[in-house]
């Protein structure tokens, strides 16, 4: 997989038929260059192997062995202690500490699944992200961060007001599958508030320029960025991307504010000539 081409394919196309972990693998690289993306697959389609045993009868019954596997056989578990450690939210880091954040334990889980013949797919509920198998009225939701729980759509509402404090619905159009851009996209933005949190901006700016790449007519991604680079050291690189915000939305809310970076960048550039 060449990462750059598919994530230009996911801009024009987030409902392209990829897989998310051999994806959020190849994403992984980007923090560690010398991840062998193809023993992690591997390690997948063992998993995989192994589970099958497991999954027998219907819907319900093979998801409830999907978890007793993966989260009690394997010890894989929601990382409540480090829930803001960046390794939560690499693939290969959560294959390797059998712990990570809701997203990732989700992609686990349905790259095990899917590859054991359990049609699986993640909803991104706001500040919660969840797993679904089947469709229709056989769909059975379950909650990868806990331990692999079955949630009902009630249970799904409750969730969301828990982490978010606002009002949720579960509709059917709240509870679709979502695709792999928009899962991509979510993991990036996981990723870029991790290190903003941390005072990363650097690693931040490299998040940044993947999430430019899905989404490459968002002029908030590219303020984030030029910030990022004009905290990070790199004020020459932060005017064109700060000039680009202004230029998308002179009159934004923080356009006075940007324009005082941007003013800024210009005149550390302006010192080292």
């Amino acid at each position: 997989m060449n990462l750059d081409d598919t994530l230009t394919l996911l801009a024009c196309d987030p409902c392209a038929p990829l897989d998310v972990a051999e994806l959020a693998l190849h994403l992984a690289r980007d923090e560690y260059p010398d991840l062998d993306v193809e023993a992690y697959l591997g390690e997948l389609a063992g998993m995989a192997h192994e589970a099958g045993r497991y999954l027998r009868g219907g819907v319900k019954a093979r998801v409830n062995g999907l978890c007793r596997y993966l989260f009690h056989e394997m010890g894989f578990r929601g990382n409540t202690q480090q829930y803001y450690d960046p390794r939560n939210s690499y693939l290969n880091e959560v294959l390797d500490r059998r712990t990570g954040i809701p997203i990732t334990l989700s992609v686990v889980a349905i790259a095990v699944g899917r590859r054991a013949g359990l049609d699986a797919a993640g909803v991104g509920l706001p500040g919660h992200f969840i797993t679904r198998a089947g469709c229709g009225a056989e769909a059975v939701f379950f909650d990868p961060f806990h331990g692999g729980r079955i949630l009902t759509p009630a249970d799904c509402e409750h969730l969301v007001e828990q982490v978010t404090a606002m009002p949720f619905q579960a509709t059917p159009d709240n509870l679709r599958p979502l695709p792999a851009g928009q899962t991509v996209l979510r993991i990036l933005n996981n990723l870029k508030a991790i290190y903003l949190r941390a005072g990363d901006f650097l690693r931040a700016a490299r998040v940044l320029h993947r999430l430019r790449q899905l989404a490459p007519d968002d002029p908030v991604q590219r303020r984030d960025l030029g910030v990022c680079l004009l905290h990070g050291g790199w004020p020459g690189r932060a005017i064109e991307h700060l000039s680009a915000y202004l230029e998308a939305l002179p009159k934004a809310d923080d356009a006075d504010s940007v324009r005082q970076l941007l003013g800024r960048a210009k005149g550390e550039v302006a010192r080292w000539n």
